[in-house]
């Protein structure tokens, strides 16, 4: 099994068709058979799309919101079916982006999407407030036992919105509707550097989530980040930090257990695949299949 995580900074890009494209072959060449992306973003003035035009689109019975002309995920699946490569896929709007986006969460599986799940790990639900988070989760056919969920985190330091609040509330939720009794994955940007042990990637570990870099037999340096990025522009220039011009590892495969992995692989990097957006993906492989 391949698994693959991306923020796709999507439409705020600078030729955006262009990385659309390139991202779609890579995608159809490694066939990872589940992937989440971030920041998946739509304009909110947009032509609203009929579900039933959407081929492959599972709606999340928890979301009423419109997916509309352009929205990156729609326009993903698109380009992947006519390379004949054809995914199941969710799409939920999270918030108001840059005062035109809808700003969402999307998880694409090989195989069909028999549930879905998705809830509020902020404080703020307003749709109007930037800091607004949630969380997207599947299951599929091929993995009936396991959650995958896609995840964007907040700031560790941030007072109104802080990151282990969200970390809290996305715990107690899963506990409290049973999934953590299955394999859970959590896939995504979560805004805390990995040699921060005193922050956010610290908290994660510490209750008992297992980063799959570290599991990996095989992996590069897992950085995600090359450079100053939107969000993360003040916070460099306020420290005395070369995370700035080394890189940041923030975006992570997370599993609730040990699970056998075989490699974890930067790409989209311009070393493994063409630059798509400001972060870096992962895909990491395991030895057998997890069910």
């Amino acid at each position: 099994m391949k698994l693959l995580t991306l923020n796709t900074h999507s439409l705020i890009e600078p030729d955006q068709e262009r990385k659309t494209e390139e991202f779609a072959k890579l995608i159809a060449g490694e066939k990872p058979e589940i992937f989440a992306l971030q920041e998946v973003n739509q304009l909110a003035g947009e032509e609203i799309l009929p579900d039933q035009s959407l081929k492959g689109f599972v709606r999340c019975p928890d979301f009423s919101g419109a997916v509309r002309r352009g929205n990156y995920a729609a326009v993903l699946a698109d380009i992947l079916n006519q390379m004949g490569v054809s995914y199941t896929w969710t799409w939920i709007g999270v918030k108001l982006g840059y005062d035109r986006y809808d700003e969402g969460l999307a998880l694409f599986s090989l195989s069909p999407v028999v549930e879905t799940d998705t809830f509020f790990i902020s404080r703020t639900q307003d749709y109007h407030n930037w800091k607004t988070r949630k969380i997207l989760g599947i299951r599929t056919a091929a993995y009936k036992n396991s959650w995958f969920y896609t995840v964007h985190m907040g700031w560790w330091d941030d007072k109104e919105e802080p990151f282990q609040a969200q970390m809290n509330r996305l715990g107690e939720r899963l506990k409290k509707e049973g999934k953590t009794d299955k394999q859970v994955w959590l896939l995504g940007d979560f805004n805390s550097p990995a040699d921060r042990m005193d922050q956010g990637y610290g908290y994660v570990c510490e209750n008992g989530w297992l980063d799959s870099y570290c599991l990996a037999k095989e992996k590069d340096n897992g950085i995600t980040v090359g450079g100053r990025i939107d969000g993360w522009k003040d916070r460099l220039e306020k420290v005395d930090s070369t995370q700035s011009l080394q890189g940041m590892r923030l975006d992570y495969l997370f599993s609730s257990r040990a699970v056998p992995v075989a490699s974890s692989r930067v790409i989209c990097n311009g070393i493994n695949g063409p630059v798509v957006s400001d972060h870096w993906g992962v895909m990491i492989e395991m030895e057998e299949d997890e069910g």
